[in-house]
């Protein structure tokens, strides 16, 4: 599971949503959408201007989570192949 860390990101910060979403140019309502985790994609192009905003790589900015009911990446590799 990917999952974005914004709001551990603007409590560290002491920094409000709507602040961002004024620093940013982007709506608060699609920072809402990242910051609760119902996003299904973002752009290059919104992770660039939210790590220029909140001084981080995009590896704070998100994190990937291992689901354990999933294949090991062998597994993986091997289905693929076959």
């Amino acid at each position: 599971m990917i999952r974005m860390r914004l709001g551990h990101l603007l409590l560290d910060r002491d920094m409000k949503l709507k602040d961002l979403a004024q620093r940013t140019g982007l709506a608060t309502n699609n920072l809402s959408i990242l910051k609760t985790n119902k996003a299904r994609a973002i752009r290059f192009s919104t992770l660039d201007i939210l790590c220029k905003v909140l001084q981080c790589a995009p590896g704070e900015l998100i994190e990937y989570i291992p689901n354990e009911d999933e294949p090991a990446d062998a597994e993986v590799i091997d289905e693929i192949a076959t």
